[in-house]
């Protein structure tokens, strides 16, 4: 009997302990879930805090761009080295750049910028560095031999008809509130890298021909320069066998 009575004492003490633990185990596990449906929702997987589902109560932070007139704005830092500087002051009426008139010229021709405090357009829009490649008598003649290394960079007196659009690279700035902040730092590698471009000083460092370095064309390349794989009249000749 006692040894009956033992038995059942410890069964009864492994019952008590399992459903004791299986139940603090779903109580658990139902508030994490609790927990988790509390804080992962839709609205917490995005930036938008109103309702996602409904317009009604969803208006956009309104956009307000510098109102200062030209010579008066406060300059805007460079992003970063030799950057497009940004836009400080109001550009109403200055916009769209048409081939006849361009306002932004009237204060950043730099012989009249320092008199109008405005940043005088850099060297670098005085330079045309597109090669005067032609076609003679049906045949492609480039101006300079690309093999070789060789540049076609040639100094302007008037600012290059590729740069004549300032607002393709310059724009206006808004003064919204951001939804992410932006926390990059410039790292300029000059001491005016923030105001000042330097880029017409360094555009040409790394074309070996210019300095005098080595030429990365090899031998190879020259000799396959003109072969048929790259011949015009070789794929023509080679369309019109196929249609035999």
């Amino acid at each position: 009997m006692k040894l009956v009575s033992k038995v059942t004492l410890g069964l009864a003490t492994a019952t008590l302990l399992f459903v004791g633990c299986g139940d603090s185990a779903t109580a658990g596990g139902a508030s994490s879930d609790a927990t988790a449906k509390a804080t992962i929702t839709e609205a917490s997987l995005g930036l938008r805090t109103t309702d996602l589902y409904s317009e009604t109560s969803t208006v956009a932070a309104k956009t307000e761009y510098r109102a200062a007139d030209a010579g008066t704005a406060k300059k805007i830092n460079r992003a970063f080295q030799d950057a497009p500087p940004m836009i400080p002051h109001d550009v109403s009426g200055f916009l769209p750049i048409k081939t006849g008139n361009n306002a932004c010229m009237g204060c950043h021709e730099p012989a009249v910028a320092p008199a109008m405090g405005a940043t005088p357009i850099p060297p670098s829009h005085f330079l045309n560095m597109r090669p005067d490649n032609k076609v003679v008598n049906g045949t492609f003649q480039k101006e300079v031999d690309n093999y070789q290394n060789k540049t076609s960079i040639k100094k302007l007196t008037q600012v290059s008809h590729a740069r004549f659009n300032c607002s393709q690279c310059h724009t206006p700035q808004s003064e919204g509130n951001l939804a992410v902040e932006n926390t990059f730092e410039a790292n300029f590698t000059t001491a005016d890298g923030a105001s000042r471009s330097h880029w017409d000083e360094v555009v040409m460092d790394d074309l070996d021909t210019v300095i005098g370095g080595d030429n990365f064309v090899t031998d190879a390349d020259i000799a396959n320069k003109n072969s048929a794989a790259g011949s015009i009249k070789a794929a023509e000749a080679a369309a019109g066998a196929g249609k035999h």
